[in-house]
């Protein structure tokens, strides 16, 4: 097998395309031959040593990835050679093989390409844990989704239109609105030229987001509070954008609002029953047509680096895609 190797977590530039002996699946695992592996934000931070996850060096990046079982180990059930997977175990997804743990697989049916799977987990979990459950997101509601074109960004935009919402898109171009709108944004909000607090009062009519959701941070997060609806949630999915905000403690106190940390790691592993139910609500609305992952573009492994600084540009819509074969 090849794979991408982190021995010092100083960057993109210093992984290595390694040759490694294929592993043995040990009990409770299984060798997964990966056809894909989807790039996240997290992936960039991991070998920057800035993840909050620190893995023991050596280590294989990739969080996300999909694939073929190739072996299995003892006390496997449910799983069989030759079966399709997804899975997200936070790293080793940047390689042609990978040992997984069978309990971290998501069995996929025939017509859920390995393009699409490789896309899947992260986004749609979280987005979907943090509208319907940590939001309480009802129908008829007016969500904002700040960084709406990224790869959360996309799948909150198609969960909160499943769950019946009114959405505002907002991202840094026309171009990314345009594909917020095209997947079924009901409006959208260019920030890079547009005042995103009186744009928003203008389309909600003075009313402000029911909902906010975000997972960029920085600049963003104290206009989008000020505009937020009276009961408003707003959503702490992640810091895209850089700093970490600060906000003053009496916004949320005037707008009788809530600040909701969204941790879907955290509730995937103390609430397992609840979270395999989702995914498998989520995986019938991928099989009715109700939600599918935007990819941005499919590129070889080995162009690994060049995709890494494809997301470091702030330039990918949806997600991007790496394949082997």
């Amino acid at each position: 097998m090849h794979a991408w190797l982190c021995e010092n977590p100083t960057g993109v530039d210093a992984l290595i395309w390694k040759e490694l002996p294929t592993p043995v699946p040990a009990a409770g695992e299984v060798l997964v031959e990966i056809k894909a592996a989807s790039l996240n934000f997290p992936d960039l931070l991991i070998v920057q040593n800035k993840y909050q996850m620190k893995p023991p060096l050596p280590f294989v990046p990739g969080s996300e990835f999909a694939g073929v079982v190739r072996a299995v180990g003892a006390g496997v059930t449910g799983l069989r050679e030759g079966q399709s997977v997804a899975c997200l175990q936070g790293t080793g997804g940047f390689a042609t093989h990978v040992l997984a743990q069978a309990s971290q697989c998501m069995p996929l049916p025939d017509a859920f390409p390995h393009v699409d799977a490789a896309a899947f987990i992260m986004t749609y979990a979280t987005s979907h844990h943090a509208l319907l459950d940590r939001g309480q997101l009802q129908g008829g509601e007016t969500v904002l989704v700040l960084g709406a074109a990224g790869g959360v960004g996309t799948a909150a935009i198609q969960i909160a239109k499943a769950a019946g919402a009114r959405v505002i898109a907002a991202a840094s171009s026309e171009e990314k609105c345009a594909l917020c709108r095209s997947i079924g944004a009901d409006a959208s909000i260019d920030y890079g030229r547009q005042d995103l607090r009186a744009t928003l009062k203008e389309l909600t009519g003075g009313k402000g987001p029911d909902i906010i959701y975000d997972p960029v941070g920085g600049e963003l997060a104290d206009p989008a509070f000020r505009s937020i609806a009276w009961r408003g949630r707003y959503l702490v999915v992640g810091f895209a954008g850089g700093p970490i905000p600060a906000l003053p403690l009496n916004l949320p106190l005037l707008k009788g609002a809530s600040i909701v940390g969204i941790f879907w790691g955290g509730f995937a592993q103390r609430e397992p029953q609840r979270n395999a139910a989702m995914m498998q609500e989520l995986a019938a609305w991928y099989a009715q047509g109700r939600i599918k992952p935007v990819i941005d573009r499919t590129l070889p492994l080995d162009r690994l680096k060049e995709a890494y600084g494809l997301m470091g540009s702030r330039s990918v819509k949806g997600k991007l895609v790496m394949v082997n074969g």
